[in-house]
């Protein structure tokens, strides 16, 4: 029998390793700037091109590599951060398996140049698909640059399935971010076709935090530090009301490395508990340090989720950090059940003066002087005096006089009906067709039963066809605001507005840049309410982040995220007059039966349906 069996060339297998470590543009920008910071670098430059597919470029100034050093780091398994299997659970460093490098250059050219900090001359190799195209002798400064260009150059399947530029540059600055926030004391540099995105020098957490998100969030940020034998908790959260919808600002480090536990979310959120509206996100930057010896990190390719081994007492340590970090500066609602609330200075008499009573005595009053501004009170003897008495009479002798007296007086007398309601109001309740249930849903009469309307999905549905027609059309109404509404949104949001201007001046909004990190918005599509400008643009925003996900076509992905920011929510009241508009504006769509999300709009109760209910 012949065998089948038999071992896979190199290439191949550094592809198919290629596969977990190297998912998009974003993972090799992570694994390349985590090999910058693991050499020591003080000073760290990321250049992206065509959102990484033509360009990724990491250039340091660390330790450098010597001439066998710098081959060997293709190599599979190839790496200077641990010797022995017991070295997995004393890690100070952000790489240690040895595929990156390997698996990068299997499916991508490679140019890296490196020198040490003890040799004048330096190393220059290039790779193209695992094959090494040259290596040569180079000066060049201290330090190491690597160049990384056309990626998924040799699997044409995997590149078709990269999204678009604008997406991938996303992922890219959220490891930049991640990165950068975890090393606060490395400096960096971001370039993106050329243009410089964020220059950060060496500083405290709390300017580097304010560096990326814009100066306005050292504002929002509230320190939270505790010091235990299990963990150690430093950062900041921000202010409940400053919680957004969407959850880009939610950071977690276990020594200095950027995770993602769903557990520690939970924990974070609780301690939020009765500060947060629904449906909004608290963030946070928040770092722990364990020992490394009670955490996993080897259980991800791309060692963003970590194993620990007490989480349950990590749990309530943190929640606890947050809640004291609330309550310390007074965010938190704080009772005093002992004290007499009777006993309060109202706020109006606070740090005002007590006044001294007067006595004031009317020098002039002559009680045995008659006068007739004397004022009679009910239950008080007063003397009568019987001058003039014959006037009282006077209306008694004429009865003209006393009907015409009370001509004007008019008493109100109950109209009895046959119903219950007002005669207008059971005119309207008679023509009305529809009524508003438990206010989710809208219940209409059709000839063969019952028609039951989800009062958001329907709205979505409205708004949907008419925000693609308005940005087909580009023939939109746009409301002028008397006073323009400063807002502040981080760079990357920024970035995100700047890519849907087009679409959004053509829905009737109107901008004005003002500062670095400040938006001035001048107008509005009349659908939008002024007074939620700020809530409705985070929800566009969180929206477009979602759906952009999914390949959608940028006028579809802007409608969505709008129609569903601002359509009315279950919970809204609905007169009968927009209740009777939005069913006759939705059966006027092209599509009246799905929303925009592919969820039913509407059932139906036909009379035999009703019928057999009552058998």
């Amino acid at each position: 029998m012949a065998d089948f069996i038999h071992l896979l060339p190199d290439h191949v297998a550094n592809q198919i390793a290629a596969g977990e470590v190297v998912q998009r543009p974003a993972s090799v920008v992570k694994e390349l700037l985590e090999n910058a910071v693991d050499a020591g670098a003080t000073e760290i430059k990321l250049i992206v091109k065509d959102g990484g597919k033509a360009l990724i470029q990491v250039v340091d100034d660390g330790s450098g590599m010597s001439e066998t050093d710098a081959r060997m780091s293709f190599e599979r398994h190839a790496t200077s951060k641990i010797r022995n299997a017991e070295d997995l659970f004393q890690l100070h460093t952000k790489g240690f398996r040895g595929e990156a490098l390997a698996s990068i250059a299997a499916i991508a050219h490679v140019d890296m140049q490196t020198r040490p900090a003890d040799e004048e001359v330096g190393t220059h190799i290039r790779i193209e698909g695992s094959k090494v195209i040259s290596q040569e002798a180079e000066v060049c400064p201290q330090g190491t640059s690597i160049s990384v260009k056309n990626l998924f150059f040799n699997i044409p399947a995997r590149r078709n399935f990269l999204k678009s530029n604008a997406v991938e540059f996303r992922h890219i600055t959220d490891e930049f971010h991640r990165v950068a926030l975890a090393h606060p004391g490395i400096g960096f540099q971001f370039y993106h076709n050329g243009s410089e995105l964020f220059h950060l020098d060496a500083t405290s957490l709390r300017k580097r935090i304010t560096a990326i998100f814009g100066h306005r969030m050292d504002e929002k940020l509230v320190p939270v530090e505790e010091e235990t034998q299990v963990v150690e908790i430093k950062g900041f959260i921000c202010k409940p009301e400053y919680a957004k919808k969407s959850r880009g600002e939610q950071f977690f480090f276990v020594n200095d490395r950027f995770i993602k536990s769903p557990y520690l979310h939970h924990a974070v959120v609780s301690a939020f508990e009765g500060l947060l509206k629904p449906e909004v996100h608290p963030g946070y930057f928040l770092y722990l340090q364990v020992d490394p010896n009670s955490i996993d990190i080897n259980i991800h390719p791309t060692k963003t989720e970590v194993k620990f081994d007490d989480e349950h007492t990590l749990y309530a340590i943190l929640r606890a950090a947050v809640k004291h970090g609330l309550g310390q500066f007074h965010l938190a609602p704080m009772l005093d059940f002992e004290k007499d609330q009777n006993l309060e200075t109202p706020y109006a008499y606070r740090n005002k003066e007590a006044e001294a009573p007067g006595i004031s005595v009317d020098r002039g009053f002559n009680p045995f002087k008659e006068s007739s501004a004397r004022i009679s009170y009910p239950g008080s003897y007063q003397k009568k005096s019987a001058d003039g008495w014959e006037n009282l009479f006077i209306d008694l002798e004429s009865g003209s006089q006393k009907q015409d007296s009370f001509s004007s007086v008019h008493f109100e007398s109950e109209v009895v009906t046959g119903s219950i309601f007002p005669e207008s109001e059971n005119d309207e309740a008679s023509e009305a067709t529809t009524f508003q249930l438990r206010r989710k849903y809208i219940v209409t009469t059709i000839r063969s039963g019952m028609l039951i309307i989800d009062q958001q999905r329907a709205h979505q549905r409205v708004l949907y066809e008419k925000f693609l027609r308005s940005m087909t059309v580009s023939e939109s109404l746009s409301q002028q605001l008397l006073f323009p509404v400063t807002l502040q949104f981080s760079p990357n949001e920024r970035h995100i507005l700047a890519e849907l201007s087009d679409h959004l001046q053509a829905l009737g909004f109107v901008f004005e840049d003002t500062e670095d990190d400040e938006l001035a918005v001048k107008g509005l599509p009349p659908t939008v309410p002024e007074k939620e400008i700020a809530s409705v643009l985070d929800g566009l925003i969180s929206g477009y982040k979602e759906g952009n996900e999914e390949n959608l076509s940028q006028s579809d992905m802007l409608a969505k995220a709008l129609c569903s920011a601002v359509s009315v929510k279950t919970g809204d009241r609905m007169d009968r007059v927009s209740q009777l508009a939005l069913v006759n504006d939705l059966f006027a769509c092209k599509e009246s039966m799905l929303s925009p999300f592919n969820k039913p709009i509407f059932i139906t109760l036909t009379e035999n349906e009703i019928d057999n209910k009552f058998k």
